[in-house]
């Protein structure tokens, strides 16, 4: 409630934004205001106003740690990050604290659950909620043998009555989105009437919003990296799917490598999704903010960027997590930029040295450019 008082404040002082149900106010801009100067280009102020998925980061297991996206919001303000997935039984049975915590400057912040039992999915949903997160996303996506072993994954394709009913269970129980990310297909069930009636299911137990990866998935045959490149990419399905269902928001995924591809799909969705071309692309973020959602403040630095990160490895070291589990995240900050190959090498080579620490990130940093003041105690923690 307190948090709808600020925006309404936030409204009153500045009236052009218009709050409603499909579209999320970003309290970001009520402490940090654009200036009067950005303010008069109406152009800009109103494009913040926007879809909440407008631009999401993909969730990738054993990637989309809390490391990695505390970094990747260091360099966007705006983008929707997720979790890696999180299967029911770990959060039932095992560290939930582990598994869930992240860092405030993370939000907003999506929770990716992996299960089937409707029972199950909603109370982990209800653990996600109560742990802050603000979107619980359903993995109907992932086709590894891993995966398919505890059913759930892309093999939940072949049964939409299930995961209609997970979707009705955990809304039931939280107030933040229930959303599914999908395939197209699995297998040889992938005609366009399949998707379209695992679309019906979904909509009609009050899913939120619909992710698309833009491709079937083989559950035999291939393996995870072969089906996000092998089976080809259909994203005119997922127009047509959005026809059908002009009232369910949906977010493309696959095959979208930057920004020019994000923004010719957002005149006809609410949102793209990118995975992999963040995570070995990080600096594509930089322009999130200004390009897609008319953010009017500066364009980010790499260099200062790394500055805000270091008082956080500072904190989590400090905590007992290894230097190592954290810099591999940040390998390709500098990528395109001179000194790159020395930065990447130089972490690559020493840091799981014993005595590792802040020193050897310091020391890998490319010199930055002549009108860069790097400064290193940003509060990145306080931000």
């Amino acid at each position: 409630m307190a948090i709808a008082y600020q925006a309404l404040a936030c409204q009153a002082n500045y009236p052009e934004f218009i709050l409603s149900q499909r579209y999320f106010f970003n309290m970001d801009i009520c402490n940090n205001p654009p200036s009067p100067a950005a303010m008069s280009n109406k152009k800009n102020f109103l494009s913040i106003n926007t879809s909440l998925w407008r631009f999401c980061a993909a969730p990738m297991l054993d990637w989309s740690d809390r490391h990695a996206r505390f970094f990747q919001r260091l360099i966007s303000r705006h983008a929707r990050l997720y979790s890696e997935m999180v299967t029911t039984g770990a959060l039932l049975h095992g560290d939930r604290a582990r598994h869930l915590d992240f860092h405030p400057a993370e939000h907003p912040l999506a929770l990716q659950l992996g299960g089937s039992d409707p029972a199950q999915m909603a109370a982990c949903a209800r653990m996600g909620e109560d742990w802050g997160y603000d979107e619980i996303n359903i993995n109907v996506g992932c086709p590894s043998d891993r995966v398919q072993n505890g059913r759930f994954g892309a093999c939940l394709m072949a049964e939409p009555d299930l995961v209609a009913a997970c979707v009705a269970a955990m809304k039931a129980v939280v107030r933040v989105p229930v959303t599914v990310k999908t395939r197209l297909g699995i297998d040889n069930r992938d005609s366009y009437e399949e998707l379209r009636a695992f679309t019906a299911a979904v909509a009609a137990a009050g899913a939120d919003a619909l992710i698309v990866h833009a491709r079937k998935a083989w559950l035999k045959g291939l393996s995870p990296k072969e089906n996000r490149e092998v089976p080809p990419l259909r994203p005119e399905w997922v127009l047509r799917l959005k026809a059908d269902f002009p009232t369910l928001p949906m977010v493309i995924n696959g095959g979208i490598l930057d920004l020019d591809q994000a923004r010719g799909f957002l005149d006809r969705l609410e949102g793209v999704m990118i995975g992999r071309g963040i995570y070995q692309n990080p600096w594509l973020l930089a322009r999130v903010d200004r390009d897609l959602f008319g953010d009017p403040r500066p364009l980010p630095d790499r260099h200062q960027v790394l500055a805000e990160l270091i008082p956080y490895l500072e904190a989590r070291m400090a905590a007992g997590v290894p230097l190592q589990a954290m810099t591999r995240h940040i390998l390709d900050l500098f990528q395109g930029q001179p000194g790159a190959k020395r930065w990447r090498r130089t972490l690559s080579e020493n840091v799981h040295r014993p005595g590792a620490g802040i020193d050897l990130v310091w020391r890998a940093m490319p010199p930055p450019p002549a009108e860069t003041s790097v400064i290193t105690n940003l509060g990145a923690l306080d931000r």
